[in-house]
């Protein structure tokens, strides 16, 4: 279980990874040493998986973003996580999920243009065996895309 400053660190995190951790003690009025111990408890636990930069995807000429849902054809007898790693491999498609529903895969993809994302559906990820067929959605405006968790909302007990 999570107390109020391992859910503070977490949150403060995720606004600003890059923050020290002689920020992070002074922000959640712990010392150093005892933030730091904090720090490595909630990595080694899993709590943190990771720290990265979220880069800006039109300043490196990344302009369109689309959802592709994809079916599975499941006659050759081929495992749908291994069609999903597959997919996952593409260097365009940055997440991909097996959902429910009429569709077996999502996958989320940002490309140059839409004649890239075409180029990428046609010649990438229909060529994957096991793809059946795929319906291509392209995001007109991002309203709001954020990789931030409501950590204290998680932490209210039930």
């Amino acid at each position: 279980m999570l107390d109020e400053k391992d859910v503070a660190l977490l949150e403060l995190l995720q606004e600003n990874a890059r923050l020290t951790v002689k920020e992070l003690s002074r922000k959640i009025g712990s010392p150093i040493t005892t933030t730091h111990a904090r720090l490595k408890r909630l990595e080694k636990e899993g709590f943190i998986k990771a720290y990265r930069a979220i880069l800006n995807p039109k300043k490196l000429g990344f302009n369109t973003l689309a959802y592709i849902f994809i079916s599975f054809s499941r006659e050759k007898g081929l495992d749908q996580r291994k069609v999903a790693s597959e997919i996952a491999k593409i260097p365009e498609v940055q997440e991909v999920h097996i959902i429910t529903g009429e569709w077996d895969i999502l996958a989320k993809v940002r490309v140059s243009n839409v004649d890239a994302l075409g180029e990428l559906v046609v010649n990438k990820l229909r060529n994957i065996e096991g793809v059946e067929k795929t319906y291509t959605s392209v995001v007109l405006e991002n309203v709001k895309e954020s990789t931030k968790l409501p950590v204290r909302a998680s932490q209210v007990e039930k």
